[in-house]
C-alpha cells in the first residue's frame, strides 16, 4: 500500500475516534433532554463544556423548569452559572414562586 494512503486512513480513524468520544460524552444528557421535552442541541452541550459550564447542571435545571411550565433559556442559565450563581437553587425558587403565584 501507498504510505500516503495509510497515513490518511490512520488520520481518518483518529478523527472518527475523537468525534465518537465527543458524541458519547454528551449523548446521555442530550437524549434525556430530548425525551423530557427540554430540547438542548448537541452544539449547545459542546459549547457549555468549552465555556467551562457543567452541562449536567444546566440540562437537569432546564428539564425541571420545562416540566414546571417555566420558559428559561439555556443561555440565561449559563450566564447565571458563569456569574457564580447556583442554578438549581434559583430554578427551584422560581418553580416555588410560580406555584405560589408570586
Amino acid at each position: 500500500m501507498n504510505p500516503l494512503l495509510i497515513g490518511l486512513i490512520v488520520l481518518g480513524a483518529l478523527v472518527a475516534l475523537v468525534v465518537f468520544a465527543v458524541f458519547a460524552q454528551f449523548f446521555n444528557l442530550w437524549l434525556q433532554a430530548l425525551l423530557s421535552g427540554a430540547r438542548v442541541s448537541f452544539f449547545d452541550l459542546i459549547g457549555m463544556r468549552l465555556r467551562k459550564v457543567n452541562p449536567q447542571v444546566i440540562v437537569i435545571s432546564r428539564i425541571k423548569a420545562v416540566k414546571a411550565g417555566l420558559h428559561i433559556s439555556t443561555n440565561d442559565m449559563e450566564a447565571h452559572y458563569l456569574a457564580g450563581g447556583r442554578v438549581p437553587a434559583v430554578v427551584n425558587a422560581l418553580i416555588a414562586a410560580d406555584r405560589a403565584r408570586i
